[in-house]
């Protein structure tokens, strides 16, 4: 009995809420329906126009990644500064990915300087004749030699390019007296750097020129530097002339020397200055 008693009890709650839909007018309930679907078009609207913004643990895999790419970079910059040319070409031989690796870094420190100092030696080669014919060492991406209409000989440790010769430095594949201009844009790494200036010797013409782009701090001597003063007389010992010392840009400086007509009979120990290492911060 108590059964039925609870479920007859249960009948006349649920009646009068079928009896108040019942009373509700058919009207009521389409207009319900009219307003419902624009809501749902400007939703859809808002959304494709809006599209979905990347998830914070996607954004901090890029931060991550991007961090270890620079500790890469930072670890081989440091690395080519820190051994000879013929171990850095070695070094790339064994895995030639890294080079790629390095100069992505490197390209990446150079996009937040606010003029690239191959610009430069671009701009100075334009305002010269087209037939002069240029060796680059350590050229990189080549760049220079895209932007000139000179006969340029691309240097590098390793090649991406077929216009790029992989080689040491120290060592290029031309014959002596054979280019007008020779450049090393921010490409002085190594121990022996000098051996590298003394191939460009070999290989510069009488009266040729010596373009060096160098960064800022390696010739600052009050922050461990080099003194540019001695390292322009080693160069000018080895049988040039000093032609052009710019020292404006706040990133790096240009130093430009003119082989000597004749080569001095006498021979000496050139005394060369320690360029210490370019350490790119982290950013």
């Amino acid at each position: 009995m108590k059964g039925q008693s609870r479920r007859k009890g249960s009948a006349k709650h649920n009646k009068p809420q079928r009896n108040e839909e019942s009373l509700q007018p058919k009207h009521s309930i389409k207009h319900k329906k009219k307003t419902h679907q624009p809501q749902n078009h400007a939703h859809l609207s808002s959304a494709s126009s809006n599209p979905p913004k990347p998830s914070s643990s996607s954004s901090f895999l890029d931060k991550m990644k991007a961090r270890l790419a620079g500790g890469h970079f930072r670890m081989m910059n440091e690395k080519l500064y820190t051994c000879t040319g013929k171990e850095a070409l070695e070094y790339f031989k064994e895995d030639p990915d890294l080079f790629n690796m390095y100069h992505t870094g490197y390209q990446e420190q150079m996009s937040h300087w606010p003029e690239q100092p191959v610009n430069r030696i671009i701009k100075w080669l334009k305002d010269r004749s087209s037939s002069i014919i240029v060796a680059d060492f350590g050229c990189g991406d080549a760049r220079l030699a895209k932007n000139v209409k000179n006969k340029v000989f691309s240097f590098d440790l390793v090649s991406n390019n077929p216009s790029v010769i992989a080689c040491d430095m120290s060592n290029v594949p031309l014959e002596s007296s054979s280019v007008d201009v020779a450049v090393f844009c921010l490409s002085l790494m190594g121990t022996n750097y000098a051996s590298y200036l003394q191939e460009a010797y070999r290989v510069l013409k009488p009266s040729g020129w010596l373009l060096i782009a160098e960064v800022k701090s390696r010739f600052d001597p009050n922050n461990g530097g080099a003194d540019p003063n001695q390292f322009t007389k080693a160069v000018c010992e080895m049988g040039f002339t000093s032609e052009v010392k710019d020292f404006a840009n706040k990133m790096f400086v240009l130093l430009y020397f003119k082989k000597k007509e004749k080569q001095s009979s006498k021979s000496r120990e050139i005394e060369w200055p320690e360029l210490k290492p370019c350490i790119y911060k982290r950013r």
